[in-house]
């Protein structure tokens, strides 16, 4: 791990609707960010443009919250230089909450929610449930917002390299958040090779939520973390996914559970570009 986090974050990474709704009413409303993102599917600006909270500024996952794709990955983290101008534009000051949605898994506004925290923002939310969960008005209007003062300072959230995963594979525990069939090495729609890190558990992120899209209450997942190994609070724990956006979902998941994790950023689509990486096949951890 290569960052110490930062204990000044808000107490939830997440916040219901009519929490949004109240703080949106409110003396001191946060800044808003739609960060509607399907992985493979169509760009979620158009469904901005169709509708969305009052006041939210749509952000491009993979233009303003990932660098470019190569050797670091398909989603490797941005420049924070580059980070910090997108929240800017966005209106995102460090003294200002904000809370990130999206419309499907919680996986692009937890992305946007790991990557404030992890650059120092002390108040981000996650809106529980997504648009889904939205009782309000939507409205078509692109916001205006004024230019934010936000400047990055990475350490706020603990960040694992290659190195690092594999060795919290072996000494700690480290969770791997794609679908089963992925982490088995069944199918690999999508990167270079099949299979999971050796000694990585799989833990998919469907099983973080309900139903309805929302999060497990804290003590379920608390007891889901546990029954992989993550049994107290000061378990050394990370996660990692296909690029790093699906992972900040689980990240955010043991946050709400008590653990600090840390999080494997390039992910597979990293790992398997190199082939002096082991790689694992099957049920067990290997």
């Amino acid at each position: 791990m290569t960052e110490t986090p930062n204990p000044a974050r808000t107490p939830s990474p997440i916040i219901s609707a009519a929490g949004l709704a109240e703080a949106l009413a409110g003396p001191r409303p946060p800044v808003v960010l739609d960060v509607r993102y399907r992985l493979g599917g169509p760009h979620g600006r158009p469904d901005y443009d169709a509708g969305h909270i009052p006041g939210a500024v749509f952000v491009d996952l993979e233009a303003e919250l990932a660098g470019t794709p190569g050797e670091r990955g398909r989603h490797p983290l941005p420049d924070a230089a580059d980070f910090g101008a997108a929240m800017r534009r966005a209106g995102v000051s460090a003294g200002t909450p904000v809370v990130a949605y999206d419309g499907d898994l919680g996986w692009g506004a937890a992305r946007a929610w790991w990557l404030l925290c992890w650059a120092g923002h002390p108040d981000v939310r996650v809106l529980d449930g997504g648009l889904a969960a939205w009782r309000g008005p939507l409205e078509k209007e692109t916001p205006a917002p004024a230019e934010g003062d936000f400047e990055p300072r990475p350490g706020g959230l603990p960040l694992l390299t290659a190195d690092t995963a594999a060795e919290l594979a072996r000494t700690g525990l480290l969770l791997d958040a794609r679908a089963g069939e992925r982490y088995r090495g069944e199918v690999e729609p999508i990167d270079p090779v099949a299979g999971h890190i050796p000694g990585a558990v799989s833990a998919p992120t469907g099983e973080n939520i309900d139903g309805d899209g929302r999060f497990l209450a804290p003590a379920a997942l608390t007891a889901r973390f546990a029954a992989f190994g993550a049994v107290e609070p000061g378990a050394r724990v990370g996660v990692y996914c296909g690029s790093g956006v699906s992972g900040a979902q689980q990240a955010l998941a043991l946050e709400l559970a008590g653990f600090v994790p840390a999080l494997y950023a390039g992910s597979w689509s990293e790992w398997s570009r190199d082939p002096a990486r082991p790689v694992a096949t099957g049920a067990e951890r290997g």
